[in-house]
């Protein structure tokens, strides 16, 4: 997959905007200030293709971002920041659990921060997609600001916290870094190559 072939194709506001081409989709799902849109960039080695905002809560929509013609990597809207009205937060889970109902996704992607234990949110995210059984990865995102000595201990907690059994990878990573894109890379290909 050429990864240097991306183009955005569009924001969708409501589900009668989802694609439905059967296209491999890649949904990349975290909480607002988690680094879904760096983990994008790192993956395309692209600095501000998916948007990076000084906020969180950039992302209000289901973006869609075609990769080489052959899959969509799909940047959801973030949950859990606070700023933002109840209404919103209500339309943005509406609409997620609308694209979870309808989208065949080929891997979830679903970014935690390396540093802290998963929040309630994350283990509800991890929950939809064991229950569904979709395949999915765990990403351990901001690595670069763990020391290396507590790096092990807070990927096991990570995995506890989320009750993961060994078929789901926790991946360490850092978009700073670049740490763990090859890994992520390999997952996405597989998941494309099954379809």
């Amino acid at each position: 997959m050429n990864l240097q072939k991306v183009e955005f194709i569009r924001s969708a506001a409501n589900p009668k905007d989802f694609f439905r081409d059967g296209l491999p989709q890649i949904a990349f799902a975290g909480k607002s200030n988690v680094g879904k849109s760096s983990v994008i960039n790192c993956l395309l080695q692209r600095k501000n293709f998916a948007r990076v905002g000084e906020s969180p809560g950039k992302t209000i929509h289901v973006n869609y971002f075609k990769v080489d013609d052959k899959a969509y990597f799909v940047d959801l809207p973030g949950y859990g920041y606070a700023k933002v009205s109840r209404s919103e937060k209500e339309r943005w889970g509406k609409l997620m659990e609308s694209y979870f109902a309808e989208a065949e996704i080929s891997l979830g992607i679903l970014i935690v921060d390396a540093r802290h234990n998963p929040t309630m949110n994350d283990c509800t995210m991890a929950d939809w997609f064991k229950n569904s059984g979709c395949p999915f990865v765990v990403v351990a995102n901001k690595l670069d600001k763990v020391k290396k000595s507590e790096i092990q201990a807070n990927l096991d907690q990570i995995r506890l916290d989320l009750e993961l059994t060994e078929e789901y990878p926790v991946l360490p990573f850092s978009a700073e870094k670049r740490t763990g894109r090859e890994d992520l890379l390999s997952w996405i290909l597989r998941a494309c190559e099954k379809r």
